[in-house]
This record gives structure tokens, sequence and C-alpha cells, in this order.
């Protein structure tokens, strides 16, 4: 095959890091050749810093259909990349998209069923899985080195927000800009590698998610949640933006000990003997098995975003396994779902989810958001009549 063709749909901070490696040819046998955006004079940036020779659209149709690339990197806002996604599909191209998969799992589940239609290669950008940390546990739990899960807990409240960064943006938490605040913003890699490293999702959830908690927004920036899983073990996953210092501890414990993810280093404290064993065996009352601490050499670096789009061309090429299938945002996507419907609701949320049921609440919402920001306006416009 000839060199790949790359479009990128959207030039905000992630469009441009993606455009800076790709046009310094970081990505052995392709090309940046085309870019869209909604804003004229980004493009007309673009055309001074990369050169006309790489092609400018001002629609992300204009750009499919031009004939100019083979496959988009999607890095627009999280409503829009499902339907730009499923266009994209619909011209033939190959996509990957940014995180989130999207806002909602119906929207998402219809993009997959368009993936699967159309035959080309779908991947997702959840760099975190190039980690040698989140790679390295995945690998001993899939092994069977840690024994059968039992319980996992990921503590993870450093994602620290000022007010003024949500101010930065009119779009920035609001139920109808981003769609959610921190699962849908800061957590979608966390929620993902919960599942991905344990290779389980929960079969119900049951939620408390705060909104505009010591910050004026109207999203959830503050979700204790806690899950249970088909083989009976248990979860709690805890996130906040207002939290400093803030945590990020990831403990997930089996059969056979420990492993706790925190400050960079991977620690497993490993039972001599199967915790279920030793049960089964000890007759003297009190006791616990032997254990050892190690703390687990991992190799420094990972790839990020580099390697996942390095992974995606080659999958095109050379038919290399996708590191991060695009089919898979759905299940990070569905635990953000499922707190947020568990919250509005008030009571335990089964897998999977009942899509219309969230859908209805989300747009509930949106609505009562709209309200609220007339009536302020309306009362604002009052104010200003009585001086």
């Amino acid at each position: 095959m000839a060199t790949f063709r790359i479009g990128l749909v959207g030039l905000g901070n992630m469009g441009t890091g993606h455009a800076n490696y790709l046009i310094e040819g970081g990505i052995k046998g392709a090309e940046l050749t085309a870019v869209t955006d909604v804003r004229p004079e980004r493009l007309e940036e673009i055309a001074e810093q990369w050169g006309e020779h790489i092609h400018r659209f001002e629609s992300p149709e204009e750009m499919f259909r031009s004939g100019t690339v083979d496959g988009v990197i999607i890095c627009t806002p999280h409503y829009d990349h499902p339907a730009q996604a499923i266009a994209a599909f619909e011209h033939g191209l190959h996509v990957l998209i940014e995180k989130p998969a999207g806002v909602y799992t119906r929207q998402v589940r219809e993009m997959n069923e368009a993936a699967a239609k159309s035959g080309k290669v779908f991947g997702i950008m959840y760099n975190q899985r190039t980690n040698p940390l989140y790679a390295k546990l995945k690998d001993l739990i899939s092994s069977g080195e840690l024994g059968e899960v039992r319980r996992t807990n990921w503590i993870i409240t450093d994602w620290y927000r000022t007010q003024s960064y949500y101010n930065s943006g009119g779009w920035r938490a609001t139920w109808a800009g981003e769609g959610g605040g921190v699962l849908i913003n800061q957590d979608p890699h966390q929620l993902d590698l919960w599942q991905w490293t344990t290779g389980m999702m929960p079969t119900r959830v049951r939620a408390f998610c705060q909104f505009g908690k010591h910050r004026d927004i109207e999203v959830e920036n503050d979700v204790t949640a806690y899950v249970e899983y088909e083989n009976g073990a248990t979860g709690v996953f805890v996130t906040s933006t207002f939290e400093s210092p803030g945590t990020n501890r990831f403990e997930v414990s089996g059969d056979r000990g420990k492993i706790v993810i925190e400050n960079g280093k991977l620690t497993f404290w490993r039972l001599r003997t199967p915790e279920s064993e030793f049960n089964a065996n000890f007759k003297s009352g009190f006791g616990q098995p032997e254990c050892w601490k190690f703390d687990i050499p991992v190799q420094h670096g990972g790839g990020q975003h580099k390697e996942i789009t390095e992974n995606w061309v080659s999958a095109i090429v050379n038919g290399t396994p996708l590191l991060a299938p695009g089919e898979e945002g759905i299940k990070g996507l569905t635990l953000s779902n499922a707190m947020l419907l568990s919250t509005w609701t008030d009571n335990w949320v089964d897998l999977p989810i009942d899509e219309d049921l969230f859908y209805e609440k989300l747009q509930e919402q949106i609505a009562k958001s709209e309200s609220a920001k007339k009536a302020d306006h309306y009362e604002t416009l009052s104010v200003k009549g009585t001086h």
C-alpha cells in the first residue's frame, strides 16, 4: 500500500498534538494530508504553519468525500464523535476517535454497528493502555498470577480543577456542551483501564454523584460508586476534581494476594499459598498465609497517543491487532452512564443499562440547565431595568 493518508477532524489541543507528530514523520508509512475545523481563522493558521500542501476543509463531510484521505482521527467535542465516525465509515474511511467514545451508549452502539458494517479499522485513543504499569497489571491478572479477582478499588482524586478552568469555556462542565463532568471528561481512561486490566465488567452499579460540589458548575465533580461482579467480587471507584492534594491509587485483590499501583510503582503482595487453599487447610484458629512483598519491575516509557496512532495504522496496513479497538469504547462509557443513572434514579442499575432511560434522564438535565439559564438571564434584565 502507498503512504497512508490521514485527515484530522478538529484542530483544538488534541488535534494539534496529533498533527505535530504526523508532520514530523512520527508515524512510519503515514502522513497528514488534510484537516478540517469549524474556525476559518484556524484553517488559515494551518496554511501558514504547515504549508499549503495540506488540504483544508470547512466541514468533515467535505473532507470525507474529497478523496484526499484514507483514514481520519476525530478530535472534536464528545457529542460529535459517533455521528462523525459513522459518516466517515459511510465514505469508506478508517477511523480513530479521541476518548470518550461518545456521551451516551445508545449513540456509541450505533457507531459500533456502523464500524462492523463498514469493515474498516476502528480504533479509540485509549493511550493509557500503552502505560507499562497498566499493561503489567493486565498481564499479572490475565496470566492467573493474582488468582481470581475478589475486589477492585480505585481512588483517583488528583484531577484538581479550579473555577477559572471551568469558566474558560462556556461549554465546559455543562450537560449540553460536554455531556457530564469528571466521569466523561477526566476519567474515561481510568474507567477503561478498570475493566481492561481486570477483564471484568460489573453486573450492577450503585453510585452517588454530587453535582457542582465546591464549584459553580452543573455536572458531577464528586463520585463514589460501588459495583458487583458476576464472580462475587466487588469494587469501589472514587473520583473528584476539587481535592488538593489528590490521590491516585488502584488496588486489586485476588486469591493469591494484592496488587497496588500508586506513585508510578506496581507493588505485589503475593501469598505463598492461595487464600482459598490456606483457609481450607488451616486448623489453628488465628493465622494468615505467608506473604511476600515485591516491587514489580516495569519498563519505562509507553508511546501514549503516538503509539495508539502507530498501532492503528499498522492494523490497517499490516493487519496488526489493535491495542485499543474502537468498539471497546462503549465499556467505560457504560460504567459512566450507569453511575449517573444510578444517582438520577436513586437506585441500583443493572448492566447492560437501560439506554433509552439514560438518554431521557440526560435530556432532562439539559432542559433543566437551559431553563435555569433563561431564568437567570431574565432576572439580570429585570435588575438592570430597575436602575
